[in-house]
């Protein structure tokens, strides 16, 4: 290992006594063989140490900037000698004095942070560490792991999602479903109860029928309610014409009393059969009467027979339907609210 002390400086040869001759000034210098022979040894290279301090340093400073875990499998390779020359050698600080390396260099093994905790160990647990296994191959391991684990929640996170969407979805599905069902059972409902209201209603209809009669049966309707023209005095129709044959029989449309028979000017002869309930109903033209006043009928009864008496223009029916207070009111829709179609 080369010296650490400084090497002897070089003698100038504007010296006195340089070369063993007498002193010269700086201008005269006679160059001889001697004074101009290579000196031998002065410009030598310094011989290289082994793994010096300086490269513990280096080596150290490394070491502890890349991290234990970089460099687990540092020790199957081979060490690279790091040399510097003794000038620059000798002036390096030394390595214990570094901020953060002093505790690597430390004299005591028992304190050496590296060798308590090697490297090719580093980050392994005590099972991996007792099992042999390389540092390298057991961060890798645990990448994989941490990778494999992400991958699951990844995995775990879309089928979950997927199975809230699907969820979502079949509520909305049955949902809809529940919401048409719903309306088809209150379609459903009403079509039923629309048809319950109409059996009722041509139930009552029909028993109404029973005990209603058609004033004729034979008979053509002429003229209709609240038809205007001269030929009225009102100036519009007030009840309902049947044409048929002179002497039809006339029928009583439901059971009531007689409160007036005979003739009656334009109406010529007429017949007033007045309801239970108030209602009147007027029989005119007549040919003749087969009721009298104060007499009770039932439905179908004949009460008189079809003529042309009074204002007519032919033989026919004038049927009027009056309220109990005298007003008149369509015969047509009367007679059809009783069941009748006229």
């Amino acid at each position: 290992m080369a010296s650490n002390k400084p090497a002897p400086e070089a003698v100038s040869p504007f010296s006195a006594g340089a070369y063993g001759g007498a002193e010269r000034s700086p201008g005269e210098w006679n160059p001889t063989e001697d004074t101009i022979r290579p000196v031998r040894g002065r410009h030598r290279v310094a011989k290289q140490r082994g793994l010096a301090r300086s490269s513990t340093v280096l080596g150290v400073g490394v070491i502890a900037a890349v991290g234990a875990g970089g460099i687990a499998t540092a020790q199957d390779k081979a060490p690279v000698s790091i040399s510097l020359p003794d000038s620059i050698a000798d002036n390096l600080p030394d390595a214990k004095s570094l901020p953060g390396v002093g505790a690597f260099m430390a004299d005591d093994e028992s304190t050496d942070p590296v060798a308590a905790a090697p490297l090719t160990t580093a980050g392994l647990t005590a099972a991996e560490a007792e099992s042999g296994t390389d540092a390298g191959e057991a961060l890798r391991a645990r990448i994989l792991q941490q990778a494999e684990q992400q991958q699951a929640n990844a995995d775990a996170e879309a089928r979950a999602a997927a199975e809230k969407a699907a969820a979502e979805k079949a509520a909305a599905e049955a949902e809809k479903q529940q919401d048409e069902a719903e309306k088809q059972a209150a379609a459903k409902k009403k079509a039923a109860e629309e048809a319950a209201k109409k059996k009722a209603e041509e139930e009552r209809l029909a028993k109404l029928a029973a005990s209603f009669s058609l004033p004729t049966f034979s008979y053509t309707i002429t003229s209709t309610y609240g038809q205007s023209g001269a030929m009225w005095s009102s100036g519009q129709h007030t009840g309902l014409d049947f044409a048929g044959s002179a002497g039809a029989p006339l029928k009583a449309v439901h059971s009531g009393t007689i409160t007036s028979a005979g003739y009656s000017g334009s109406y010529g002869y007429r017949t007033v059969l007045q309801l239970e309930d108030g209602t009147e109903i007027w029989y005119a033209h007549q040919s003749s009467i087969e009721v009298s006043v104060g007499q009770k009928v039932t439905t179908g009864q004949t009460i008189g027979r079809m003529g042309d008496s009074g204002n007519v223009t032919g033989v026919h029916l004038h049927l009027e339907v009056r309220t109990a207070g005298g007003s008149a009111m369509d015969p047509m829709a009367w007679l059809n609210s009783k069941g009748l179609r006229v």
